[in-house]
């Protein structure tokens, strides 16, 4: 809905957005490339999907940047996707942005570039928080837990802390473009309660309509959170 100052408006969005932007190496082969060019081309999308959150006020802006089980690609492919999150990670430190890069960076497949990055850091008026998961895999968050210490011991909160991702909130909504509905190991503590919404079309084609009809169909949902 579009309000009396001509910007759109929502009945409720959500405070969290996590994007699983797929699709990238499928666009490339569409298109007569090699897959690798698909990952340049999906760092625009990202910066214009963060533009759009941040003029909507949302509060906090998850991507997934590339796996650890994505590192299994060819070389050529994982050095494509490595700079692509370099790119884009460079280019949010410019703007307004609570800025934060979780990943294993004790595996040298993680760019070392992004190490002043793995403490949240302030640009502009750190008006919304922006996470990277570079080099991530759900086993290595969860295996942080109290240092190694028998997780089961601890307390729900106790747990949650002790995650490699502890600085990221409670998912509200993802979103998932390429048409695959799979959540691929995406933050398994912080996504329990997320609603999830696929959008058919790859990555690189990113439209902001898509973001749009994401937030219409959520704010539409029964938010219960099992109450």
């Amino acid at each position: 809905m579009v309000g009396s100052t001509g910007k759109l408006h929502f009945k409720r969005l959500p405070q969290h957005i996590g994007v699983i932007p797929d699709g990238n190496r499928r666009w490339a082969q569409a298109s007569g490339l090699p897959k690798e060019a698909g990952y340049a081309r999906g760092v625009n999308p990202g910066f214009q999907l963060y533009e759009i959150c941040l003029e909507l006020g949302i509060k906090e802006l998850t991507l997934y940047g590339f796996t650890q089980d994505n590192t299994k690609r060819p070389a050529v492919q994982r050095m494509a996707f490595q700079q692509a999150c370099i790119d884009a990670v460079q280019r949010i430190s410019t703007r307004d942005a609570a800025l934060l890069v979780i990943g294993n960076t004790s595996s040298p497949l993680f760019p070392p570039e992004l190490l002043p990055f793995t403490r949240r850091t302030i640009f502009g008026q750190g008006s919304i928080k922006v996470n990277f998961l570079v080099n991530y895999g759900w086993q290595w968050d969860l295996s942080q837990c109290a240092g190694g210490e028998n997780c089961t011991r601890k307390s729900g909160k106790d747990l949650i802390s002790s995650l490699a991702s502890a600085d990221i909130s409670r998912i509200d909504l993802i979103i998932r473009w390429g048409g695959r509905k799979r959540l691929s190991g995406f933050l398994p503590v912080q996504s329990v309660y997320a609603d999830f919404y696929t959008v058919d079309a790859l990555w690189p084609d990113f439209q902001p309509e898509h973001l749009y009809e994401a937030l219409r169909w959520y704010e539409n949902q029964d938010i219960t959170l099992g109450g």
